[in-house]
C-alpha cells in the first residue's frame, strides 16, 4: 500500500524556517549540498519513532506550491491514471529528479496539492 515517505515546507526564508523547527521540534535541518535548486533536508527523527522526514524549499512568488506530502508508488504512470479516474487533477507532469526518482504533483477532488513519486530502483534498500 502506498504511504507518505517525505514532506515539503515551502519557505520565503528556508534558513529561517529550518531555525523555526529546529528550535521548536529539535529536528535537524541540513542544506542539501547536491541539490540542483536551494533545498534543506529535514531529518524528524530517528527509528523506531513513528514519522517522516522532509524538505524546505524555496518559495516561487511566480509558483507557489503549497506545503505537501510525498506518496510513494512502484509505478507512477498507473497511480496517476488513478488519480484522474477518482477526480483529481495532475498539477505538474512527471519529471526526473536526479538520484531521487520520477516526481509528479496532483490535486485532490478538495484542491489539496500531493506529490507522487516512483522511487530510482537503485535508490530502494534490498528486499
Amino acid at each position: 500500500m502506498p504511504r507518505p515517505v517525505h514532506f515539503q515546507l515551502p519557505a520565503k526564508d528556508p534558513e529561517r524556517a529550518g531555525k523555526f523547527y529546529s528550535e521548536v521540534f529539535g529536528w535537524k535541518v541540513s542544506k542539501w549540498a547536491e541539490a540542483e535548486m536551494p533545498y534543506w533536508l529535514v531529518k524528524t527523527g530517528e527509528a523506531p519513532e513513528m514519522g517522516i522526514d522532509g524538505g524546505i524549499t524555496q518559495r516561487c512568488d511566480e509558483n507557489p506550491m503549497p506545503q505537501h506530502n510525498v506518496i510513494a508508488v512502484e509505478n507512477l504512470d498507473e497511480f496517476l491514471a488513478k488519480v484522474e479516474a477518482a477526480g483529481g487533477k495532475i498539477v505538474a507532469p512527471k519529471m526526473p529528479i536526479p538520484k531521487i526518482g520520477d516526481l509528479a504533483f496532483c490535486e485532490d477532488t478538495e484542491g489539496n496539492v500531493f506529490a507522487i513519486l516512483q522511487p530510482d530502483p537503485s535508490m530502494m534498500p534490498p528486499k
